[in-house]
């Protein structure tokens, strides 16, 4: 972080000025980089609505390209943000805003979502929480006439993710789900809340169950008998959502057989392992005799909680002293269980003004109720630090150099879960994997990204099996990653059906740790003896989110 403030230019108001058209056209991203402004309201998800995002994209494109950068800020600013915006048209062009439907990331549970990051703590907070519930029945009436609209032209989701979410939904609104648990323990942290308000609550939480109910219905009733069996998009698709997902061009093929290949390495890793942990054991037997030890579990949700909480304070004390430069803001790192139950670990930056902190959140699955601490201890550091907490919560630090797009909304996926990856590993060898069982626990992530590279481009492109049995499918899939993980059989299924409805983002894992292993050691052997792994961190670091293109430009050139 610079000493003193840096001078907006010409592109940082650009750029400015594109947050602020975004926050405007989509308050629930508002709400995720802690703007309050429209936390009563949602996104147009009619094509109109997202018709009208493109044009205003266009238009700021067009500003981007006719401004000349003043100093290698800018160049970063130009390019990353105009390659967003390139690639959303093009997205458009093809039409996925009319198929955008999957059980983890789309307009199914981003209008659900959003209530989880909204303030809670007074009063006035819960009234404009009960006025965006209000609104809710619109914005999935404005979904249903986009996918209505997928139908009429064909182009439409496979039925597989259909029939997911409206498993999902009917969780949403059962008797003790989200809506009737979110409303009914409804509290101010001070004082209770007016009894009119109270009602609003309930009347509007109330509205938001029948309107999914009701989108529920539509699914069930028009768009499943319309949807396609086929899971795989296919190549153009892919290769959108593969540069969407890393901010990269890959060569998908020479990626899938490196994926092949960095797949058997980390099998014959955890292999050595596993005889460091029982003489002469498989990775199977090494898992079971760890599953049986009683010190390695954690029962319950809230031991779980405090658990993640403990290890990632620790994580920044230690480091924090050691190996990186953590500002005050940054050492706040809050460790939540979800309200949702889905399956999925996450983490959540912090507000512009850090009121809001870096959050950690882990959905855990209906019914499952031990954890092992051997196999999740690199999540808690792939989650906060030195991983996504680190590297985001940096950036939003970073006002005197970054402008609000490089602070909050800036990167991809590929820069983000790359460098978790890249993360895990560092911490192995700072020795914080030291316990063979946390290594192996630490390799079972790796080995699953691995495997996602494989299963991913394979689906999606229709790959030749690799037992030569015909092209890959769901069935084939959920074997292949049944063999290479070990976890619960709720939470494969889920991962899997996550990849088939969400193309191109589980291989970017992998795939951005490899680009960020490779950028280090290209810039370690350009530096030669003067290559230091503390200042490339540094630097890399503060260059924000950016896509892995932009990222290898700034760093090499």
């Amino acid at each position: 972080m610079t000493d003193a403030p840096r001078t907006p230019t010409s592109i940082d108001k650009i750029a400015d000025a594109w947050v602020d058209t975004l926050a405007e056209l989509d308050p629930s991203l508002a709400t995720y980089i802690g703007r309050t402004e429209y936390n009563d309201r949602f996104a147009d998800y009619t094509p109109e609505g997202t018709a009208r995002l493109i044009d205003e994209g266009r238009s700021t494109l067009a500003a981007f390209e006719a401004a000349t950068p003043v100093d290698a800020v800018d160049e970063v600013t130009k390019e990353d943000v105009s390659r967003e915006i390139r690639l959303a048209i093009q997205l458009h062009e093809a039409k996925w805003n009319l198929r955008d439907l999957n059980v983890i990331a789309s307009p199914a549970q981003e209008i659900r979502s959003v209530f989880d990051l909204m303030p809670t703590d007074t009063v006035d907070d819960w009234s404009v929480v009960a006025t965006r519930l209000k609104a809710l029945p619109a914005a999935v009436e404005g979904y249903i006439t986009t996918l209505r609209a997928g139908v009429d032209q064909g182009v439409v989701p496979a039925r597989r993710q259909v029939e997911e979410v409206v498993t999902q939904i009917a969780r949403y609104t059962n008797e003790s789900g989200f809506f009737a648990t979110f409303a009914g323990d409804a509290a101010p942290s001070e004082g209770q809340l007016p009894a009119s308000l109270a009602r609003d609550l309930a009347d509007n939480a109330n509205a938001a169950r029948v309107a999914y109910d009701e989108l529920a219905t539509f699914l069930s009733s028009e768009l499943a008998p319309a949807a396609t069996e086929k899971d795989g998009v296919g190549r153009e698709i892919y290769g959108l959502m593969s540069r969407r997902f890393l901010g990269a061009t890959i060569d998908l093929d020479e990626t899938y057989e490196w994926g092949i290949e960095e797949l058997a390495r980390m099998v014959a890793e955890q292999e050595s392992i596993a005889n460091e942990i029982k003489a002469g054991a498989s990775v199977e037997e090494a898992v079971a005799f760890l599953e049986q030890d009683p010190s390695r579990k954690l029962h319950g949700t809230e031991a779980l909680q405090r658990w993640m909480q403990e290890t990632s304070d620790r994580a920044v004390a230690e480091l924090g002293k050691t190996h990186f430069d953590i500002p005050e803001p940054i050492r706040k790192l809050e460790c939540m269980i979800a309200p949702t139950k889905e399956g999925g670990i996450y983490y959540t930056g912090p507000t512009d003004d850090f009121s809001r902190p870096g959050r950690m959140w882990w959905s855990v699955p209906e019914g499952v109720e031990d954890f092992d601490t051997w196999r999740e201890l690199t999540t808690v550091y792939h989650e906060g630090v030195p991983g996504h907490h680190l590297q985001i919560a940096q950036a939003v630090y970073n006002r005197a150099e970054l402008n609000s797009y490089r602070r909050l909304l800036g990167g991809t996926s590929g820069h983000a879960e790359g460098w978790a990856l890249y993360a895990e590993r560092l911490m192995e060898q700072l020795g914080y994997l030291s316990d063979p069982a946390d290594r192996l626990g630490m390799l079972d992530g790796q080995r699953m990204r691995a495997a996602r590279v494989v299963l991913d481009i394979g689906v999606h492109l229709g790959k030749p099996r690799l037992d030569g049995q015909g092209e890959w499918d769901a069935d084939y899939a959920l074997d292949f990653m049944r063999h290479n993980v070990n976890m619960s059989d709720e939470f494969v299924q889920f991962e899997v059906n996550r990849y088939l409805g969400w193309p191109g983002q589980a291989p970017s894992y992998k795939v951005g740790q490899r680009i960020w292993e490779q950028l280090r050691d290209e810039v370690a052997e350009r530096e030669g003896d003067d290559f230091s792994i503390k200042a490339f961190h540094k630097r890399a670091l503060s260059i924000g989110g950016v896509g892995l293109d932009t990222l290898r430009t700034a760093l090499i050139g």
